[in-house]
């Protein structure tokens, strides 16, 4: 199985087919719109618009599993998202991350890197153009924190 194997429903129900994302560089994270690391939306925004013509997919997972912080139907989170941070990327439907309903994409996201629980929202995976998992970074890593990484994973 690859990361290209994986069809997701997003915050509209619709599925989307990971085989879209082949040749992109994917910055995959887990979210909550009611966290002290909510913030960080705005760099993931910037950072979007700053690569998205060159090859950057920011996938962006709401979680509700730590203290509830992603209240609301998928609707509602998706509608606070764009109102408070003019979130453009893509969201999907809310998920969990661990435990006994775990998303199948993220258990292949920890097996592939350093199959660790996600401790908190604002866990991020960084995949190269080939489907790879290059690192799996903690909620205080902050998305330009991984500006020079993306850069050279799209050949800037």
């Amino acid at each position: 199985m690859t990361i290209y194997d994986f069809k997701i429903n997003d915050w509209q129900g619709n599925e989307i087919d990971f085989s879209a994302f082949k040749g992109k560089v994917l910055l995959i994270v887990n979210t909550a719109s009611k966290c002290g690391f909510t913030p960080q939306y705005k760099e993931l925004d910037a950072l979007y618009d700053k690569y998205k013509d060159k090859g950057l997919e920011i996938l962006d997972f709401p979680c509700n599993q730590f203290f509830k912080q992603a209240p609301g139907t998928d609707q509602e989170y998706h509608d606070a998202c764009r109102l408070r941070f003019l979130v453009e990327f893509t969201q999907f439907g809310k998920i969990d991350v661990n435990g006994k309903n775990e998303h199948p994409l993220y258990r292949y996201l920890k097996e592939n890197s350093d199959n660790r629980r996600i401790s908190w929202n604002f866990n991020k995976f960084l995949v190269d153009k080939e489907g790879k998992v290059i690192g799996h970074y903690p909620s205080p890593v902050k998305p330009f924190d991984l500006e020079e990484q993306i850069k050279t994973l799209l050949a800037l």
